[in-house]
């Protein structure tokens, strides 16, 4: 029974055998709230206030059943880019609010019949009913695109986000809920594949690849347990004296059936699935176990990935391995992306400073690139400044890319800082190299990279640079 203010009552009338009745009127207003409150919560997200995915599920069914009369629908599947990155570096606070004012924009971007979903974390997902065609979608598809890349005013912070969007449509792409969502998750690694910030519309080729990158995945994490995995070694030499002083470990994965994989193949898998933390080990520990039998004035470079970097296990796995090798933390050079630099945080770079602690180098890799400045050279503790062998084929061809190069070169000599170039392909460029301010090099110009096993002819040669080998 409902009263004129609201309040909500039960009543219970009970009837006495001898006559007469006993009527009972309990006030469960709150009661009811409060389930209400817990049915709502179950089917909803506690930070936007949005439908979850149980919830979301169940009104793409319903939709669905319309869809099987005539008609349609699109499923999105949208993830913030980078967004974890805003965590670290702002925040876990300013992370929720900021998921909130998405969750805000997202709901003015579409119609009261559509569906907008929290499926954890940064993922969101969308349901458009009553689409006819798949340009219907294409209009929204933009103006959230357009609407989320706007700045966000968060707690003083300015903040730039994008996002990348996977697309399905029904009845196209499937016509069961579980089909739709997996269909517009593999068109969202899509439009991530394709460099981000955009979106993409499930294709069935796509679901080809996805299921090879998953074949490759399981066969990857098998990789190290079935000894698949071996080391490579690229000399590094001093051109003026041809003198060879350091190898670069480089990762080769023999598979059983595949053969020889390519490491742009395996490589950003293994850092996606996060098994790279384990292969990285592993690599750091053979090759320190390795090196520590060649002479005594030759380094080994190892280098270190982003999701490694992050590992806050990092910095006692390279202890243990240097003390377990028996090598001189000043024979361990470690190399670090260029890319890393532009998730510059404290964590990451008080982590190089410890490993310069312990006398281990530190080197940046593919300098060049166009992302690196002046400040990020100066804020990390870079030993070496490795620049990238793209530029080199260029100014082989006669082009004039000198301004990077000769940027970070000029640096390195005015910071005591070695600069190596990598790779040099065409057989002029050695005249340049010296030009640029660099007498180190590695690559196409003289040594293969070889397994351990064969590095016994480059020792009993003196350890010298072969010149004019092609790699």
């Amino acid at each position: 029974m409902n009263a004129s203010d609201g309040r909500v009552f039960s009543v219970l009338d009970k009837a006495f055998p001898g006559g007469g009745w006993l009527s009972i009127h309990e006030d469960v207003t709150e009661r009811q709230r409060t389930q209400a409150q817990i049915a709502h919560m179950e089917r909803h997200d506690a930070l936007t206030d949005l439908p979850n995915r149980a919830l979301m599920r169940e009104r793409l069914e319903c939709e669905l059943q319309r869809v099987r009369r005539g008609g349609g629908l699109a499923v999105f599947c949208l993830d913030l880019d980078h967004f974890k990155s805003i965590n670290d570096t702002l925040g876990y606070h300013v992370g929720d609010l900021l998921l909130k004012s998405v969750a805000d924009r997202l709901r003015g971007c579409v119609r009261e019949i559509d569906t907008i979903a929290r499926l954890g974390g940064n993922h969101f997902a969308i349901i458009l009913t009553q689409i006819e065609q798949p340009a219907d979608v294409v209009d929204p598809a933009r103006r959230i695109r357009d609407e989320i890349a706007k700045p966000f005013g968060i707690d003083a912070h300015q903040i730039v986000v994008d996002f990348s969007c996977g697309i399905s449509l029904a009845p196209l792409d499937g016509s069961d809920p579980d089909r739709l969502l997996k269909n517009a998750d593999i068109a969202l690694y899509g439009a991530k594949s394709d460099g981000r910030g955009t979106y993409r519309f499930f294709q069935w080729e796509m679901d080809q690849r996805m299921s090879a990158l998953r074949d490759l995945e399981m066969d990857l994490r098998k990789a190290l347990p079935n000894d698949e995995l071996e080391i490579y070694y690229q000399p590094l030499g001093n051109l003026e004296t041809n003198q060879i002083h350091a190898f670069e470990a480089l990762l080769r994965w023999n598979h059983p059936v595949r053969g020889l994989v390519p490491p742009a193949d395996f490589i950003p898998l293994a850092e996606e699935t996060g098994v790279m933390i384990q292969i990285g080990e592993w690599i750091l520990r053979t090759a320190c176990k390795e090196a520590v039998n060649w002479p005594e004035h030759i380094k080994v470079a190892v280098n270190l990935s982003p999701v490694q970097l992050k590992d806050r296990k990092l910095l006692d796995a390279v202890k243990s391995t240097l003390s377990d090798s028996g090598l001189m933390a000043s024979r361990l050079q470690i190399e670090i992306t260029e890319a890393i630099l532009m998730q510059n945080t404290f964590a990451r770079l008080a982590m190089l400073h410890e490993l310069r602690k312990l006398g281990v180098q530190i080197a940046m890799d593919n300098s060049g690139g166009g992302y690196s400045s002046l400040s990020y050279l100066r804020s990390f503790p870079f030993d070496k400044i490795k620049i990238d062998q793209s530029l080199i084929t260029e100014i082989a061809n006669g082009a004039e890319p000198f301004a990077i190069e000769k940027r970070d070169a000029g640096f390195a000599h005015d910071s005591d800082i070695r600069s190596t170039v990598e790779r040099g392909a065409a057989g002029d460029a050695r005249g340049i190299l010296p030009n640029m301010g660099s007498a180190e090099m590695q690559g196409y110009l003289f040594n293969m990279a070889k397994p351990a096993s064969e590095l016994g002819e480059f020792f009993a040669k003196g350890a010298m640079l072969a010149s004019g080998a092609a790699a």
